[in-house]
């Protein structure tokens, strides 16, 4: 539901750019007001347009859409409260006491400094 509602809310995107970039200007008559333009400057609009009725569909559709998203997506809960790390404790591998660097810990027996016998060469 949440893949098609998101297509869907694409295309509108897309479709309302086209639409709105097709529009002449209300802006476009300004220029010509002063010339005897046939319509008024800021005064009474006429028939709203084809393109204009395009428009307002596109915005309805559009914010429906945008607050469709919005309800999902808090429905579905927060991406932290699911993440699997944040449950489980990592276990550190206990390996043997002491290291090359670090003698034997209080309390644990020493061990006998042998030597590592090199390999015998192969022929």
């Amino acid at each position: 539901m949440y893949t098609l509602i998101l297509i869907i809310h694409i295309l509108v995107c897309f479709f309302m750019i086209f639409i709105v970039l097709i529009q002449s200007g209300k802006g476009a008559e300004l220029g010509a007001a002063f010339g005897g333009s046939s319509q008024t400057l800021f005064g009474a609009r006429g028939a709203a347009t084809f393109f204009s009725k395009m428009t307002t569909t596109a915005a309805i559709v559009f914010m429906i859409t945008s607050l469709s998203l919005a309800i999902i997506t808090a429905k579905g809960g927060s991406v932290v409260k699911k993440s699997p790390a944040a449950t489980q404790q990592r276990q550190i591998p206990q390996g043997p006491v002491g290291g090359p660097l670090q003698g034997p810990q209080p309390g644990q027996p020493s061990r006998p400094n042998v030597p590592a016998v090199p390999a015998a060469p192969s022929k």
